[in-house]
């Protein structure tokens, strides 16, 4: 039986130029490379300027995957920003990227699931081009993360970064099996008894101020490694195949020991993950396509390959995605 799915065909990233190094931060609040490290496995990452906002990091991550697709901007139809720092209130981040692209007049509108979005954008993503909706999707995660810091608050401030990654999405015809090339299963997850847990402490209808992010880490890492696992096992039911047929794991970068917590619980081989948090630390939504990106360009991940996906975020939201490139 024929089927439509939607596939990554383009893949690209972006970081801002000024990298903030562990030490950087040991000058400004009560911390060290050490312990920083040794907690979480970041050694630096990317801030963005001042006059530098979300919606020109997702251009640049969005004009390189268009180039890698073989694409330009003329034959985008729809784009969706995953983000959780948009540049204003509204329009969407999305409808920003579209003029400052050159795109045509099409669909553009924002996710918010934190660093969940990039997963759950690309669900709804599949959803338009696998049933001929869209047939050049752009999906985005673009965050700046670093403007949400308390910079006195050594638990967050040292976690957090910036930076964009972006795909291309297109129809592509298939069997119905795992074996087609493409999106092949997804499990999207959310628990709001948890938002106090992951927030930030402000908004437009609240305190009418950005405010602040406030987490707690130890009760948040204690979810991350159950609920990553579940949402993991789910995808791949989904996608009829076992966590053993996955060749690479591309999880939200976090922590270093969330990663290897997940993987340890799933039984995936170390060599089969990519991390990419000691250079980026966590930059929420724009995490996992910056992996997968780095991943690709350094030879690693192949077309053909199964491509396991997840994070989890703020909310609780927690999800998966398999992909065959």
């Amino acid at each position: 039986m024929s089927v439509t799915r939607s596939a990554v065909t383009g893949v690209g990233s972006f970081l801002p130029e000024q990298i903030v190094t562990n030490a950087d931060l040991a000058d400004i609040v009560d911390t060290s490379d050490e312990w920083i490290q040794e907690r979480t496995g970041i050694k630096q990452r990317h801030k963005a300027r001042d006059d530098q906002p979300t919606s020109d990091l997702a251009l640049e991550a969005a004009k390189k995957a268009l180039i890698d697709a073989g694409r330009t901007a003329a034959d985008v139809d729809l784009i969706i920003v995953a983000t959780t720092t948009p540049d204003m209130t509204f329009p969407a981040v999305a409808s920003i990227v579209q003029r400052k692209l050159g795109a045509p007049v099409g669909i553009a509108f924002d996710v918010q699931a934190v660093c969940s979005g990039f997963v759950y954008a690309l669900s709804v993503a599949d959803g338009f081009v696998a049933r001929g909706l869209s047939k050049c999707a752009l999906v985005i995660g673009a965050e700046e993360m670093t403007r949400l810091m308390d910079w006195t608050d050594r638990t967050t401030c040292v976690l957090f970064g910036d930076g964009a990654g972006a795909v291309v999405l297109e129809p592509r015809e298939g069997q119905g099996s795992a074996a087609d090339q493409g999106m092949l299963g997804f499990a999207l997850r959310a628990d709001g008894t948890k938002t106090d847990l992951l927030y930030v402490d402000g908004g437009p209808a609240s305190t009418g101020t950005v405010g602040h992010l406030r987490m707690a880490g130890n009760q948040v890492f204690r979810h991350a490694v159950v609920n990553i696992a579940e949402g993991i096992t789910a995808a791949c039911e989904a996608a009829g195949i076992q966590v053993s047929d996955v060749d690479w794991f591309v999880p939200h970068q976090a922590n270093q020991r969330i990663i290897k917590g997940v993987g340890d619980r799933l039984g995936l081989d170390e060599d089969k993950v990519v991390s990419t948090v000691a250079m980026h630390a966590n930059t929420s939504a724009a995490s996992i396509p910056l992996a997968l990106d780095a991943a690709i360009k350094d030879g690693r991940i192949k077309k053909g390959d199964m491509v396991l996906l997840e994070a989890m975020g703020g909310g609780l939201t927690w999800g998966a995605c398999a992909i065959r490139l």
